[in-house]
């Protein structure tokens, strides 16, 4: 019998009668989390060290917050704004302080990308699993309460996993089966109405849950959204050579990051433009000899295959493109979903046949090829192309995606190796994974010889694409790939990786790469294009002083750590008069009348960067 509370108190007391002081509590990826619930539990923890709580979750979302350098006044009114009303979780907020309590572990296997460097807490209670595996994992360590957001059906008769379908769809059998032991484990609802309510698979009778938790505070709390970045013109062109590799009645998948923007934007022009969207990509040269590039519109469509439902794959539908069916009469199966406010609204406001085509699932049907009629699940999947992003790649073909040489954790493999095996499995299938040609304002190539870190090993390599062009790289030789990938370098670095490889025996001497890879060549390429290459293509919450100092504020990241090159920006900024559109960026920042040195010093570097980004 479903037991309902609008009281997350008594939902935490509840469930410790339930399974004792021993909690080993589950909470899903990103959005679906039931933070209330964890909330009064980390509490009930905190005041009774009997109590021994173990979290295990992955993407625990942690809104921005303001404070007195530029990121914190970006940040500050931006929260108010967008996470008003969005319910913190109380052990990130312990945790960032490395804080939490001796009877309160955290255990993630996928971290905020970037934001735990640094931080003891999470680097050593990070897992290094693919996602398929994660739910092992989970089992293995004696989880025994699952808190999920859900949303409620019209008559409560029925409750939506909506958003984290993920794992949770994958433990619903070990959980009754748990029900029958002395050792229950109890699948704790918390209804939110502002939460899509997605159908199939993903709807769930009331009487699955062991408890709910319900009522106005609850309820209605907002969402956490991540507005949309800018998109720069080095996203565009990797947009662009994805978008080219794309089959007509093929299969997309578009990982986490910054560039799905790009390449749905590029998907969109060459749908509705294939004469400009063939100008761009010869305008941006250096296509590979061994892929015949796709440049007609969309007749069939494609079908999404997306661990993560993303805002660019809703645009692709929108814009019609995104329409093929799989056998099942689903244009989309993804495993979560995250998105900006209008992604949401967009799916709660559409009528429910719309919405029951965009499928979610388990993630076991997701990343990997399901055992079952796995030639029907293959048919479905033809020509896919599966999209994710890379931090670092060598000259050998070798990724890194999720940490550091150093061990410091940046985010977590997540799929991303599940769809580099799945690209290998499938028959017309390509992994590709995409990177910035360089870092640090261009002072670091991407592109090495070597890094300290694998996460997907050279013996998997298929497509890596740069602004500067693609690598095709599956079955070549080593002198091939080599070649390849210098020829997607940034040209400041091409030098250096020809002097390594021809030592090391992989490349003649004497060898030359084709092009001209610089940013100044690239932004001159696509400058006639830029109308149809814009910063928000599909809108943003930013506003106008915003969208000014986002692009600004970027660079200012890459070079964050480069002291001399921020001495150089303050030295030319300090006396510099800025233009009405400057100052309009600068009193949003509340720099236009510096009270301190150290504001004077921020108002310098900022005003140049404006400068360099306008």
């Amino acid at each position: 019998m479903t037991r309902r509370f609008e009281d997350a108190d008594a939902v935490a007391q509840a469930i410790v009668e339930r399974v004792g002081h021993k909690i080993v509590l589950a909470l899903p990826l990103g959005l679906g989390k039931g933070n209330h619930v964890a909330n009064a539990l980390f509490r009930l923890a905190k005041a009774n060290t009997d109590i021994d709580l173990k979290i295990f979750t992955a993407l625990s979302l942690d809104p921005p917050s303001g404070g007195d350098n530029l990121a914190g006044r970006f940040a500050g009114p931006l929260a108010e704004r967008l996470y008003d009303g969005v319910t913190r979780l109380d052990y990130v907020e312990a945790r960032k302080r490395n804080a939490l309590p001796p009877n309160v572990r955290v255990v993630e296997f996928f971290l905020q990308a970037g934001a735990l460097i640094g931080n003891r807490t999470a680097q050593m209670d990070y897992i290094s699993a693919n996602y398929t595996h994660a739910a092992r994992y989970l089992l293995e360590s004696g989880v025994n309460v699952i808190a999920q957001m859900v949303s409620p059906s019209s008559d409560r008769s029925e409750f939506s996993l909506a958003s984290n379908t993920d794992m949770t769809l994958d433990l619903l059998s070990e959980i009754a089966a748990r029900r029958q032991t002395a050792e229950p484990a109890l699948l704790v609802g918390e209804a939110n109405v502002n939460l899509p309510f997605m159908t199939g698979a993903a709807a769930l009778p009331a009487d699955h849950f062991d408890m709910i938790l319900e009522g106005e505070s609850v309820e209605h709390s907002r969402l956490f959204s991540i507005p949309k970045q800018p998109i720069s013109t080095t996203e565009h062109a990797i947009g662009l050579h994805c978008a080219g590799l794309v089959k007509d009645g093929g299969t997309i998948q578009i990982g986490i990051g910054g560039l799905g923007n790009a390449i749905a934007n590029a998907l969109i022009l060459r749908h509705r433009d294939p004469e400009t969207f063939r100008a761009c990509l010869g305008a941006l040269g250096n296509w590979p000899g061994t892929i015949a590039p796709q440049t007609g519109s969309f007749e069939e469509g494609l079908y999404g295959l997306s661990e993560m439902f993303v805002d660019p794959l809703l645009q692709l539908f929108e814009a019609g493109i995104l329409k093929r069916p799989a056998s099942d009469g689903k244009i989309l199966h993804g495993g979560f979903f995250i998105g900006p406010e209008s992604f949401y609204e967009r799916l709660r406001e559409m009528d429910e046949a719309e919405r029951d085509r965009l499928s979610m699932r388990e993630i076991s049907f997701i990343n990997d090829l399901p055992k079952a009629d796995a030639l029907r699940h293959a048919a479905d999947r033809r020509d896919a192309r599966f999209f994710n992003s890379a931090m670092i790649a060598t000259a050998l073909g070798t990724i890194c995606s999720d940490q550091l040489d150093s061990g410091q954790v940046v985010s977590g493999v997540g799929g991303q190796y599940n769809f580099v095996a799945q690209a290998f499995e499938l028959d017309g299938a390509r992994s590709v994974l995409s990177l910035p040609a360089t870092r640090n304002g261009g002072a670091q190539s991407n592109i090495r010889w070597s890094y300290g870190h694998t996460t997907v090993p050279r013996h998997l390599k298929d497509l890596v694409v740069t602004e500067y062009g693609i690598a095709d790289l599956r079955g070549r030789t080593d002198r091939d790939t080599v070649a390849a990938m210098i020829g997607i370098a940034d040209r400041s670095a091409q030098g250096g990786l020809i002097d390594k490889a021809v030592a090391a025996g992989k490349l003649e001497k004497g060898f030359a790469p084709q092009g001209d890879n610089r940013p100044e060549r690239l932004k001159q390429a696509l400058a006639p294009f830029a109308e149809r290459l814009p910063a928000y293509p599909f809108g943003t919450d930013l506003t106008e002083e915003e969208q000014i100092l986002a692009p600004a504020l970027g660079k200012l990241k890459t070079v964050r750590n480069d002291r001399l090159a921020l001495a150089k920006l303050a030295a030319k900024g300090l006396f510099a008069t800025p233009t009405d559109r400057e100052e309009r960026a600068l009193r949003r920042m509340r720099l236009m009348e510096p009270k301190s040195l150290k504001e004077r010093g921020l108002r310098a570097i900022l005003l140049q960067a404006l400068r360099a980004t306008g």
